[in-house]
């Protein structure tokens, strides 16, 4: 038979994206993962991921995959990292991307280093809740950051550098090499787990798609927000 593992991304799949978990919500996921065997995959770094749900969760999920799989802990403590570095040229074109872009609105930090990977925001890392909400009805709108990805993965994509592109979270777009993404993490499963995967960016062009692609014989949960998680997780209890 068969084990249950769940793997949960976290910013609009256990949080708001970029905020603190829902109090009532921890309380009952704390017990859940006492119950159950919890694995954390997300593209945001570690500080980030301990900061919106507490090291009273990251300690103690079975493993806490940071940077969409390319940083990985156990109890907090790093067991494996990715070296990559994005490419001068990448970078370059991505600046240019930042200026040719209509939406006004500039705040800073619009391309973040992380382990093994990075995330470029035109809008900028450093927005207010009210800022991101304008670039969120933008691009609803524009489809922008659709229009960045697809042209970042034609021009440095897999006939080129190898790199790319997907939507991750509500204003960004994650970056890394192919291959490299959140199904990476599935090497560390086996044919007798069967995976209950919850994440809100399963669309094609979204960083839980290559996994949830590739999770066949387990169980996809697309989920519009943590309130939805919430429910599903009560339900099966």
């Amino acid at each position: 038979m068969k084990t249950i593992r769940y793997i949960f991304d976290v910013d609009g799949t256990l949080t708001p994206s970029r905020q603190k978990m829902d109090q009532e919500f921890k309380k009952f996921f704390l017990q859940f993962i006492k119950d159950n065997k919890v694995w954390l995959v997300t593209g945001s770094d570690y500080v980030k991921t301990k900061e919106q749900l507490g090291s009273d969760i990251t300690e103690n999920v079975v493993t806490c995959y940071n940077c969409s799989g390319n940083e990985t802990r156990h109890r907090g403590k790093i067991v494996n990292a990715s070296g990559w570095k994005l490419p001068e040229e990448c970078r370059r074109w991505l600046s240019d991307e930042l200026i040719r872009s209509p939406f006004v609105l500039r705040t800073g930090n619009h391309l973040e280093e992380r382990r093994g990977t990075c995330n470029f925001s035109v809008v900028g890392r450093n927005a207010t809740l009210g800022e991101r909400k304008l670039y969120i009805k933008y691009d609803e709108i524009n489809n922008e950051r659709r229009d960045i990805v697809n042209t970042f993965n034609y021009v440095f994509g897999i006939e080129s550098l190898g790199i790319s592109a997907v939507i991750g979270g509500e204003t960004g777009i994650d970056i890394y090499p192919i291959g490299n993404d959140k199904s990476q993490i599935l090497d560390d499963f086996n044919e007798d787990d069967n995976i209950h995967f919850f994440g809100d960016k399963m669309d094609n062009g979204g960083n839980d798609y290559p996994l949830a692609k590739m999770n066949k014989c387990g169980t996809n949960h697309h989920v519009k927000n943590w309130e939805e998680t919430y429910k599903i997780l009560r339900e099966e209890q």
